[in-house]
């Protein structure tokens, strides 16, 4: 065992012995599993005040007020609000000048008799940095993994621990904090899909960041945010509802790219009899986007991406799927609502060649039928081939013989269909070569750029943007 890195018994026994902690644990979901580690290590009674577990309904709503969902991030908060406030009525002038309090919550559905369907949870800790310091907070989502009830306690447990002592102990190192959400436990058990920090103690926290940093450290395949910049958890978002997905680099949003969003959207909504929800759209950058600019991700050049999105009113996904069959498996999660995927003809193109799935048995056809799974439709934008000058549609694509059947299938059963009411585009600067241009301070990118993203770029000098010189 490194210092840097102990394991959840040794977590749990330096808190104890650190006379400065004191506070409350409350959990409801799957047993008292985060304060049993601080009794079972010994000297829990100079850590806890209080431990509670208000199962039933009723009476979870008499402590903690009425909710329309029990594992949710607003019943989370309520518990949060009402636990730490107890803990400053009662004991903060008798001991408030020398202890930093703090109060655990969790709120989770595990795997038991009544409920087969695999685990979820939210855990929060709110705390004070030093005595009478103005309380920080982390939040987080979990999904368990675990196939048992026994296992899922005690990977939550782990989890608790792991946040708690983060919390304490790396709350100036937020990235490190992240990473060690994950001592003692592996992916197969658990993954982290949403964490929030606020604050004094993460005034200069970003945590648009801190979701790119769930995906970079495999704490998750995907992370939410909307425009805003409020980290979201998949569900909150999606839950039953249809998804509108476009994948890019964003770097920056070009007036084709909002085209085929915004044309595809009408589409979509046109499609629905009757009418149902609005769709969710998100736009998708994977690692593999964000790491084209060097071996490390450039967060500044993040940021921009997606502040540029943002001005447009549109929510972020960051994931590291390379395929389009594990976005269209991840979004099932959540919805068996419709899901749209927004491409152009070229990278339609892309989805065709077989060399691209060595590691299916099934090849191609294996892909097909994990992408189509359910009510997925492809939105395809037409190309032009400038060097032949052909517009080219899902109409007149063309796939390699042996493939013709399968692509006609698709075609027949509504899998992969044309943006309707598109003119002819013409796009004088290919997507790669907008970037170059907003850096050498040429004007010729902001014709190609949508008139809210050009005033965000130039107002906040995004992108490396050089204002141009005399013409």
């Amino acid at each position: 065992m490194s210092e840097q890195r102990p394991d959840t018994h040794h977590k749990a026994l330096r808190i104890n012995l650190d006379a400065r902690r004191y506070g409350t644990f409350a959990e409801i979901g799957a047993g008292q599993e985060v304060a049993r580690w601080f009794f079972q290590v010994g000297g829990a009674s100079g850590t806890v005040a209080k431990t509670i577990s208000a199962y039933d309904m009723a009476v979870s709503d008499a402590v903690y007020g009425a909710s329309g969902r029990y594992v949710s991030r607003q019943r989370l908060q309520s518990m949060l609000d009402r636990e730490y406030t107890l803990l400053l009525e009662r004991l903060d002038t008798p001991r408030g000048a020398e202890t930093a309090f703090f109060a655990f919550a969790d709120t989770v559905a595990a795997r038991s008799y009544s409920h087969a369907e695999d685990g979820r949870g939210w855990l929060g800790v709110r705390w004070q940095t030093s005595p009478h310091s103005e309380a920080a907070q982390i939040i987080v989502h979990a999904r368990m993994w675990d196939r048992d009830n026994a296992h899922q306690q005690e990977a939550l447990g782990i989890l608790g621990v792991n946040l708690i002592y983060g919390a304490f102990y790396l709350h100036a190192q937020p990235e490190e904090l992240i990473g060690a959400l994950m001592d003692d436990l592996t992916r197969d058990r658990m993954e982290i899909d949403l964490i929030r920090f606020s604050g004094p103690a993460f005034a200069r926290v970003d945590n648009r960041l801190m979701s790119l940093q769930l995906v970079q450290q495999r704490l998750t395949n995907a992370a939410v945010f909307t425009a805003a910049g409020e980290a979201v958890e998949p569900a909150e978002l999606i839950h039953r509802k249809p998804v509108l997905i476009e994948r890019g680099s964003f770097r920056p949003v070009t007036n084709v790219t909002y085209d085929m969003l915004t044309r595809s959207l009408v589409q979509m909504r046109s499609e629905s009899d009757p009418p149902g929800p609005e769709p969710v759209v998100l736009m998708e950058m994977t690692l593999r986007h964000l790491e084209a600019t060097g071996p490390a991700i450039d967060h500044t050049d993040f940021l921009a991406r997606v502040d540029t999105l943002s001005v447009l009113g549109l929510t972020v996904m960051i994931s590291n799927y390379s395929r389009f069959y594990n976005v269209a498996g991840y979004l099932r999660r959540y919805t068996r609502d419709r899901v749209g995927m927004v491409l152009g003809v070229p990278t339609l193109a892309r989805l065709f060649e077989e060399r691209f799935y060595p590691d299916l048995d099934g090849g191609l056809l294996e892909a097909m039928g994990l992408l189509f799974k359910g009510p997925v439709v492809l939105y395809v934008y037409p190309w032009k081939n400038n060097r032949t000058g052909e517009m080219v549609t899902v109409d007149n694509f063309r796939v390699p013989s042996h493939l013709q059947h399968l692509y006609a299938y698709l075609r027949a059963r509504g899998h992969i269909t044309s943006i309707r009411d598109t003119e002819v585009v013409d796009q004088p600067i290919l997507p790669r070569g907008v970037l170059a241009l907003i850096q050498a301070g040429d004007p010729a990118w902001e014709t190609v750029v949508p008139a809210r993203v050009v005033e965000e770029i130039k107002a906040r000098r995004l992108f490396g943007f050089r204002e141009s010189g005399p013409r």
